[in-house]
C-alpha cells in the first residue's frame, strides 16, 4: 500500500512539474491574458481537467509560476553585507544574473511582460517582498558609498542597470539571435558575462576580481 501511495505521489510531482513547464513557456510566449488552461494543457500533452486538478484557476497557476520564478532569482547578493567585499559581491551578482538569463529564459520573460503590462497579475506579497529586497541592497551599497569602498552614485539605478543589461540576454535573445546569426554558446555567455562586470565595477570605481578577466 505504501509503494503504491509514493508511486501515486511522485505521478503528482511529475505532473505538476509538466505543467508548470507548459504553463511557463505559454506565459512567455502569450502573457497572462493571452494564455488559456486549455493551450497549457495542449501543451503539456495532458487534459484541461487534469491542469484543473492541480491548479484549480489559470491565477492559481499563474501564482506557482511567479513564485517559481523568483526562486530561481535568489543569489549569493541576497545575503551580502556592508562588511562583504563590493567587487565580489557585484561581480558575483552580476555574473548569478547572467546564468539566469542563459538557463531560465523563460523565467526573465514571463517576469517581464507582467511588469511592462502594470503587474496587476502580481500578489500584493510578491510587491511587498520586492520593495523589501531593494531597500535592503540599497542600505548594503550606501554603506559601501558612505565607507568610501565604491564610487559616489545611486544605488537605486545600479540595481536598474544591472537588471536591465543582464536581463537583456533572455527579454532579447531572438533580437542577438537574428543580429549574430546564430545562437550564443556557453563561451559567448561567458565573454558577456565578464564584459559587463568589467563595465560595472569599472564604472563604480572597483577593481575587477582575477575570475572575471578574460
Amino acid at each position: 500500500m505504501k509503494e503504491r501511495s509514493k508511486s501515486i505521489s511522485n505521478i503528482g510531482v511529475k505532473r505538476r512539474s509538466i505543467i508548470l513547464s507548459a504553463a511557463l513557456r505559454a506565459f512567455a510566449d502569450n502573457g497572462y491574458k493571452g494564455t488559456s488552461i486549455q493551450m497549457i494543457a495542449d501543451a503539456a500533452s495532458l487534459p484541461k481537467t487534469n491542469v484543473l486538478y492541480y491548479f484549480a484557476t489559470k491565477k492559481a497557476l499563474y501564482s506557482e509560476v511567479m513564485q517559481s520564478i523568483l526562486l530561481k532569482w535568489n543569489s549569493s547578493f541576497d545575503e551580502v553585507t556592508a562588511d562583504d567585499c563590493p567587487a565580489q559581491s557585484l561581480a558575483n551578482y552580476i555574473a548569478d544574473k547572467m546564468e539566469t538569463s542563459r538557463t531560465h529564459p523563460y523565467s526573465s520573460k514571463v517576469f517581464a511582460i507582467e511588469i511592462i503590462n502594470g503587474g496587476q497579475n502580481l500578489e500584493e506579497s510578491v510587491k511587498e517582498d520586492n520593495k523589501i529586497w531593494v531597500k535592503g541592497r540599497i542600505a548594503v551599497l550606501e554603506a559601501w558609498i558612505a565607507a568610501h569602498k565604491i564610487e559616489m552614485l545611486n544605488p537605486e539605478y545600479l540595481l536598474y542597470h544591472i537588471w536591465s543589461s543582464t536581463q537583456h540576454y533572455a527579454d532579447f535573445s531572438s533580437q542577438i539571435r537574428q543580429l549574430r546569426g546564430r545562437e550564443m554558446t556557453d563561451e559567448d555567455f561567458t565573454e558577456a558575462t565578464n564584459t559587463l562586470v568589467k563595465l560595472i565595477l569599472k564604472g563604480c570605481g572597483l577593481q575587477v576580481p582575477a575570475q572575471y578577466i578574460s
